[in-house]
């Protein structure tokens, strides 16, 4: 849909007169319901542009297909960072210059106000989330789960877990488990032995894992009493607790946090359109609206300090976030060049490893 547009954006530019709609796929539930709330409906009334939002399991894959294709019919998308490196590495996404990008209140530029990392040439960081530990509180009236082992100890907290179909964040989780110290699972897991070690922890809980593939199956799992617990998105189940009362409770000792963000697939059909999206959007204020539908942390240092309560509440949303101080304890941070270089390989031998 085309339409006209006389006014002045918030980027300080005067918009074309005639634009195009912005076609964003996002990956549904609490996650894209943030996306819709905090960048897709503000920036439509600040601008006129249309967001037409769409969802899917995990972005990256349709957009490799499509830009393969030759049939590209998203112009934004939201991906995990590895995949955003890979896609990028590939050919498949249009390089996004960081000048385009709104600097901070006060004048700080853009490219110093992101965390380091959070700005690629391909990529720009939305949030920064984490895969947590949870259980279903009301299964565990005594003693509760509070570690990574105790996820893997099922005579003391016993039940089926969730986790999520693949090896990345399994391997890592299952060192740490091992008694692994989250500053060296990755060195560890460098090595034919550390890969063993991993896997054979798994093994020690194969027959009783759930495997999930879309981030809002592990807390309809948990509702459902098919699980006690679960290895998930931390969003999600904070807004099953938070919005729909759910008895969860977030293990935080082991998280490990990644950052995700807007691409552009290559040959975006509204381009000029589309970086003013991933502008706008990334600017402080729609990064701190964002955290507060979703517990996930903005990637902007001056949009930290911005982020007020739950919505919808008088509760501050500043300690269900993964970058919060007193959660990052024990928290390792999932490394991108270890999965950009491994990921095929070590999903191969769990591919093969399930179906043994």
């Amino acid at each position: 849909m085309k339409k006209t547009l006389a006014l002045t954006t918030a980027l300080g530019l005067i918009a074309s007169p005639v634009l195009a709609d912005v076609n964003l796929l996002s990956w549904g539930g609490a996650y894209g319901n943030s996306h819709l709330e905090a960048y897709a409906k503000p920036f439509e009334a600040e601008t006129g542009i249309k967001v037409n939002m769409a969802d899917a399991d995990n972005p990256a894959t349709p957009i490799k297909a499509m830009v393969e294709a030759g049939n590209v019919t998203t112009d934004v998308a939201s991906v995990e960072y590895a995949d955003a490196v890979r896609l990028c590495d590939e050919g498949l996404l249009e390089e996004i210059d960081p000048a385009i990008l709104v600097a901070a209140e006060d004048g700080t530029p853009a490219t110093e106000d992101f965390i380091e990392g959070a700005i690629t040439e391909c990529f720009v960081a939305t949030d920064v989330y984490s895969m947590v530990l949870a259980f279903d509180d009301s299964k565990f009236p005594e003693a509760k789960p509070s570690t990574p082992a105790d996820f893997f100890d099922l005579e003391r907290f016993p039940g089926k877990r969730t986790m999520r179909k693949g090896a990345k964040f399994n391997l890592e989780l299952a060192l740490m488990a091992d008694g692994v110290p989250a500053a060296e699972v990755y060195e560890v897991l460098g090595t034919p032995e550390g890969v063993d070690r991993a896997f054979a922890k798994l093994e020690t809980i194969k027959n009783d894992v759930i495997w999930w593939e879309a981030g809002a199956q592990p807390p309809q799992l948990l509702a459902d009493g098919e699980v006690t617990m679960a290895y998930a998105f931390n969003g999600r189940i904070f807004n099953a607790a938070q919005a729909e009362g759910k008895p969860f409770e977030i293990i935080w000792d082991g998280q490990i946090y990644e950052m995700e963000g807007w691409v552009i697939p290559k040959g975006a059909e509204n381009l000029e359109e589309a970086k003013q999206f991933v502008a706008w959007t990334t600017s402080p204020a729609p990064q701190a609206r964002a955290a507060e539908f979703i517990s996930y942390g903005p990637p902007r240092r001056s949009a930290a300090a911005m982020v007020g309560n739950i919505e919808g509440t008088d509760q501050p949303m500043g300690p269900n976030l993964p970058t919060t101080e007193a959660n990052m304890t024990n928290a390792l941070g999932s490394d991108l060049e270890f999965w950009v270089d491994r990921d095929a390989e070590l999903n191969e031998r769990f591919n093969s490893w399930l179906a043994s």
